[in-house]
């Protein structure tokens, strides 16, 4: 089942054209990112999803369904920074919180365990560290318990510590059986929270799909000897390897997905009087096919 479908959404900002035609589905149980650089039309894709902002053209169905208000209220949302009280504590916010949802009162001492601030429940908002907050303002999104949860830019200004909870949480979240969609630009975030991604740039979706499918279409090895130079001649004569190229110490041979082979390598260089200092397999990175797909 699909829990939201996109077809063709336009959004126009006079002769800014923020959104181009997009079209993608996001299936039932993944954790879909959406993913590009500032400016590249995430978040008003997400505020039209959410009903903040109009489309220009084009639509969207949810659960299978044209959307209402009704379908959105199943739906956990964190659009911006959160709107807490900060001289409250974080029992007394969720309380606020889920009156104005009109759903999820019996469920704050649960949602609070989720993200791991029961023993700070009774202090005050402005105490917290903002991982902290971003958490209770995920608690918030999880109020009366949806299976759906929409996020934007999660780990937006945390400190490495602040993304590494929010990317664990995201991962429990996901192994309960939900479905969770969130904008980020942060690529190594996708990569290692996300199972489908679409790629967007300036408006224009570039890619989208299985994370896996999207972003291994090559074998990188690591290599690196002496001679790094000797290395390089030794290497463009191999067979069924693609391009080398130096980085940082080490050069880097691409292979077609699936045929490297770490022995083959090791056994072609020390024939050719070179005795490998580093051999390694990396899958090529989001990162690096990321640029590939912007630039």
């Amino acid at each position: 089942m699909e829990i939201l479908t996109v077809e063709n959404l336009s959004k126009n900002y006079g002769s800014i054209k923020a959104l181009k035609n997009v079209s993608f589905s996001v299936p039932k149980g993944t954790v879909f990112g959406i993913l590009g650089p500032n400016g590249s039309g995430k978040t008003t894709l997400l505020g039209i999803i959410m009903d903040v902002l109009k489309a220009s053209g084009g639509g969207y169905k949810i659960f299978g369904e044209e959307p209402t208000n009704i379908q959105r209220k199943q739906i956990g949302t964190l659009l911006e920074t959160p709107n807490f009280y900060h001289y409250l504590s974080a029992i007394q916010n969720l309380r606020i919180a889920a009156a104005i949802k009109e759903r999820g009162v019996e469920d704050i001492d649960r949602v609070l365990d989720i993200v791991n601030l029961t023993a700070r429940k009774n202090s005050r908002f402005s105490t917290y560290s903002l991982g902290m907050k971003q958490r209770l303002a995920i608690g918030s999104a999880l109020l009366g318990n949806p299976d759906v949860l929409v996020f934007d830019e999660p780990t937006n200004g945390l400190d490495p510590v602040g993304i590494a909870e929010i990317r664990e949480l995201i991962k429990k979240l996901s192994q309960q059986g939900k479905t969770i969609i969130m904008a980020s630009h942060l690529l190594d975030e996708v990569e290692k929270v996300c199972t489908h991604v679409a790629i967007l740039k300036q408006g224009t979706l570039i890619t989208h799909g299985d994370v896996n499918e999207i972003l291994v279409n090559e074998d990188m090895v690591e290599v690196s000897a002496a001679d790094l130079g000797q290395l390089q001649q030794v290497l463009k004569q191999m067979p069924g390897a693609g391009k080398v190229e130096p980085a940082d110490k080490v050069l880097r041979i691409y292979f077609p997905s699936g045929t490297a082979d770490l022995g083959a390598v090791n056994q072609f260089c020390f024939n050719n009087g070179i005795v490998l200092s580093h051999l390694q397999l990396k899958k090529k990175s989001l990162e690096s096919k990321f640029f590939e797909l912007t630039n």
